[in-house]
């Protein structure tokens, strides 16, 4: 027995040192083994200047970052660490942040030059960098391998998360120009620490290693992916330590909400398709909305009115404004005041009280008070007339019960909010934690125009998710004159897709500036 645990002892023995020997040492570059260097850059980081030496360039603006040429020092070492990378598996990724392809954790991959980089990097690299930062970094490896192409998005963020202190990429693509896209981008911040504006632009290069300092201000993106036939691949990850104090969260007001004016059926007879004001056939609408709680409405608008709105929003005297900040959204909103007349008319039936009413007759939703109430809101107002009788008849309650029936009536009279966007390449909105915090029930409305040619796969469509989760509840795609409407609730959170470099093209391949418009409208009861 003993002998052959001997044996099988000698076998494990034979097995590690056959792992060790697969694995392919890496050689980095001179710039990190040289002493003067690393004293020159702890330097710089320190006081927040800019340094440069040889294939080493350190700048602290907008935020400290590192870019190091020729990091591996051997190119044959390279170039099988590139091959290796791409016969990995990799996997589709999109969501409102990002669309490319990820690998699986290169954690615990044994082939030779990713092995032999995975130990380099949070080796002794991982104590150079720890030495230049004065900060002690931790030994968890944190690495994946990323392929970016065509139309393929990161979009702004911050790298924040708990024991994320120090980011790094490796770059190993083929000739890269900036209008390839795929740059890594750098945002300045406000005094809410809130992006900004790009100020920097990096072009991936072969065998360079960017590094940045993760903090409330290190907000970046990696710029769509523009080459129809480059792949851009990179290894990126984390070293972490204790984060940076991150001050309280900036909390955005809230576009204003608005109780409905005053306008009768008359505005309802001129714009709207009489179908839907026929009472039938708002209880079948009604019926399905109820059952799915959502619904798209075809042809919503009279074809005449539909046609002189297309034809006004491409006026030029609409004034357009970028709307942001980009860790949340990115499209143009409409400034009221220079919106065409009949414009001006949409906009206020979209708000008037003949159209909440609509909606009430829609959705079954107490958006008006003359909207039937259901059985549960019957109970508690019977309940609550029982109350206050039994308190006016013990004397405890001073208030009739008109008086207080008018007064949950203005406590909770229906409101709503809206913006006029236009879309073309480059918008999206975000999910944030601002968003979510804030989430309620509510019914958002969406009236789209311009988008008879609009493909899905250029993005600008709407995704409902569950907060905190990956999967897609609804996905409602911008539809001419579809009036869409969804019911969500304080879980449910949406974001409209990245608008990508597809919608720039026509059918015949060449150059054009597509985009859309919408009304985009919450109501709350």
């Amino acid at each position: 027995m003993a002998s052959k645990r001997q044996q099988e002892e000698g076998g494990k023995t034979d097995k590690k040192k056959k792992q060790k020997k697969c694995e392919e040492p890496a050689q980095l570059c001179s710039a990190v083994e040289d002493e003067h260097v690393k004293s020159a850059v702890k330097e710089a980081w320190s006081q927040g200047t800019r340094c440069s030496w040889g294939d080493l360039e350190l700048d602290c603006n907008p935020f400290p970052h590192c870019i190091i040429k020729n990091f591996l020092a051997s190119e044959t070492f390279a170039e099988n660490l590139q091959r290796e990378l791409l016969e990995l598996n990799f996997h589709e990724k999109s969501n409102d942040l990002y669309k490319f392809k990820q690998s699986d954790d290169l954690k615990k991959r044994t082939e030779p030059h990713i092995a032999g980089l995975r130990a380099a990097l949070f080796g002794r690299f991982r104590s150079w960098l720890s030495e230049v930062l004065g900060v002690e970094l931790e030994p968890t490896v944190d690495i994946s391998c990323a392929r970016y192409e065509y139309t393929d998005v990161l979009l702004c963020h911050d790298d924040e998360l708990e024991g994320r202190r120090i980011a790094f990429i490796l770059y190993l693509v083929p000739p890269w120009q900036s209008s390839d896209g795929g740059t890594l981008d750098m945002y300045t911040t406000d005094g809410n620490f809130q992006p900004q504006s790009i100020v920097k632009s990096l072009v991936p290069s072969w065998n360079t290693l960017v590094l940045f300092e993760v903090s409330p201000v290190s907000f970046h993106q990696v710029s769509e992916v523009l080459s129809q036939d480059k792949c851009r691949l990179s290894l990126s990850g984390w070293f972490h330590g204790q984060s940076l104090e991150r001050p309280p969260r900036h909390v955005e007001p809230p576009i204003p909400r608005t109780p409905h004016l005053p306008r009768d059926e008359t505005l309802l007879l001129e714009w709207v398709n009489p179908v839907y004001l026929d009472i039938s056939y708002q209880e079948q609408i009604q019926e399905e909305f109820e059952d799915s709680s959502e619904i798209q409405l075809k042809d919503f608008l009279k074809e005449e009115k539909f046609r002189e709105l297309s034809e006004a929003l491409r006026h030029t005297q609409i004034q357009w404004m970028r709307r942001g900040p980009p860790n949340k959204r990115c499209y143009e909103v409409a400034s009221q005041d220079t919106l065409p007349q009949c414009v001006s008319a949409c906009w206020e039936l979209l708000r008037s009280e003949a159209f909440f009413l609509l909606l009430s007759n829609f959705t079954g939703l107490r958006l008006h008070y003359l909207c039937p109430a259901d059985d549960d809101d019957e109970n508690e107002e019977k309940k609550e007339q029982e109350d206050t009788q039994d308190g006016g008849a013990t004397g405890s309650s001073t208030e009739s019960a008109s008086e207080n029936a008018s007064r949950e009536k203005e406590l909770s009279t229906p409101v709503c909010c809206g913006e006029l966007r236009r879309w073309s390449h480059g918008g999206y909105t975000l999910l944030h934690d601002g968003e979510a915090a804030r989430a309620e029930y509510a019914l958002d409305l969406v009236l789209p125009f311009g988008c008879s040619d609009w493909q899905s796969e250029f993005g600008g469509f709407t995704c409902y998710v569950a907060n905190e989760e990956d999967e897609e509840l609804l996905t409602v795609y911008p539809e001419d004159n579809s009036l869409a409407l969804v019911y969500r609730d304080k879980e449910t959170l949406k974001f409209v897709k990245h608008v990508n470099h597809k919608s720039s093209y026509d059918s015949a391949g060449s150059s054009t500036c597509r985009m859309f418009y919408d009304f985009s409208f919450v109501y709350y009861e």
